[in-house]
């Protein structure tokens, strides 16, 4: 098997340069989720369940408007350059004055927000110094640049050089006993050191932001292709932050931390099915083009793997909860570790949503996509609204888990066209077509 597939990539030269591409940024992955695991665990334990509350709070807050400053362009922005380089500098410069014009809403909209709502001087601070950095993330449109031309190491090595900088950052302000507006600082340090990183690398290759061109004609094209992706976006930064948002408005920042803490152990790894699936995807899409019967074996196999990557992920979480959480967090955090039990059991859903997400794009049901995040997002607020109060931050993580299970496998049940992904999904979360093939791809 490992012969065959090395002869494969020794003989496609092309598959070996998206390989090296992905290995960068799965490098820049692995490398921020070991920091997280340490430095970042560390960085937690040190602030405590008070302060890191206000920190999650703020970071949730600011994130739920964060879809205004992206506007789903990402992809399209890679898509456009890919198909017009001749058009680079007005792609990239249109891009970059929407991205713009969205981070100024979304700076009218925490200036009006923190004159209306009852949080201290110091949770407002983080609020507007998050949101000003949303500014300096329309440089990012450099990296879509750089993904078009399969050169994702510039993006990646910024990045982890960024991140080992800051670490030691946060060690120093640690051992010196500083308080946490020094750690939002280190916050917004990564993202101006990536920015700047990424514009270095942007002129050094030949290339000028000044050449960068905005027109209205290109941008309204951009938006035409992105709305879909900008409301995806929004229904997921809600569907994502809330229920930290609504723990600090009913119970406080100390509640805010403890689950936060979970949360983060818990979402640590949900980027292994967006870099599994995004490798796979050319599969799925070559197997459409040959035949229905091999298309519809490897989204099955694809779901099956999704749920043994989440069965992966959860059986050890489970068993360790409490050990975890002590090691880690401290005796502090010990509400976190029911949180974690519960979080934790989403990640299949999570995992098969990704996979599902691909489902929708292969055959162009992003309409559907959308309809099915938007039932999640609802039923996840109105759960929270109903079991924080009963149950407290547990409660929190119930509505999390259910409404993952809604958005990402009930869901599509509801519509014809997408039933068919809702019974693979089941057959995967039953191990049926597993224990039939007894294989997973």
């Amino acid at each position: 098997m490992i012969g065959k597939l090395t002869t494969y990539i020794a003989n496609n030269a092309g598959f070996t340069r998206y390989l090296k591409n992905t290995s960068w940024l799965m490098a820049e992955k692995i490398l921020r989720l070991l920091i997280a695991l340490s430095v970042g665990v560390w960085v937690t334990r040190y602030l405590g369940p008070e302060q890191f509350g206000v920190l999650s709070y703020a970071q949730s807050f600011v994130g739920i408007f964060a879809a205004l400053s992206s506007l789903g362009l990402n992809d399209i922005i890679i898509r456009e350059l890919v198909k017009s380089q001749d058009q680079k500098d007005v792609i990239l410069g249109s891009s970059f004055g929407l991205q713009t014009l969205g981070s100024t809403i979304i700076m009218l909209i925490l200036t009006i927000s923190i004159f209306l709502n009852d949080n201290d001087a110091l949770t407002n601070k983080i609020i507007i110094i998050l949101g000003l950095l949303t500014f300096v993330n329309s440089f990012t449109v450099i990296s879509s640049y750089f993904h078009s031309l399969v050169q994702s190491k510039y993006f990646a090595v910024t990045g982890l050089v960024g991140v080992f900088i800051s670490a030691l950052l946060k060690i120093y302000f640690i051992l010196g006993g500083y308080s946490l507006i020094f750690f939002v600082y280190v916050l917004a340090f990564d993202v101006i050191f990536l920015t700047a990183g990424l514009i270095w690398f942007y002129t050094k290759s030949g290339q000028s932001l000044l050449a960068w061109r905005f027109s209205w004609k290109m941008a309204m094209s951009l938006l035409k292709d992105a709305w879909p992706l900008i409301l995806s976006g929004i229904i997921v930064s809600i569907y994502m932050k809330i229920d930290q948002v609504m723990i600090k408005e009913f119970m406080g920042n100390s509640s805010v931390g403890q689950y936060s803490a979970a949360v983060r152990l818990s979402e640590a790894w949900y980027f292994i099915p967006t870099i599994i699936c995004s490798s796979l995807f050319p599969a799925i899409i070559n197997a459409k083009i040959k035949s229905e019967e091999l298309y519809m074996s490897r989204l099955q196999k694809l779901y099956n793997l999704m749920v043994v990557l989440g069965a992966v992920v959860i059986l050890p979480v489970l068993l360790l909860s409490d050990w975890m959480i002590g090691i880690l967090y401290g005796e502090a955090f010990s509400q976190s570790a029911g949180v974690l039990d519960i979080h934790i059991l989403g990640s299949v859903f999570v995992f098969l949503g990704v996979a599902n997400q691909k489902w929708f794009i292969s055959e162009n049901f992003q309409a559907y996509n959308i309809i099915c995040l938007g039932f999640g997002m609802v039923v996840n607020v109105i759960l929270n609204i109903v079991l924080i109060p009963a149950l407290g931050i547990m409660g929190a993580a119930y509505a999390t888990l259910i409404s993952q299970f809604v958005a990402s496998v009930l869901a599509p049940v509801f519509f014809k066209k997408t039933r068919g992904s809702f019974f693979m999904m089941l057959r995967a979360l039953f191990f049926v077509q597993i224990f039939k093939d007894r294989k997973i791809v």
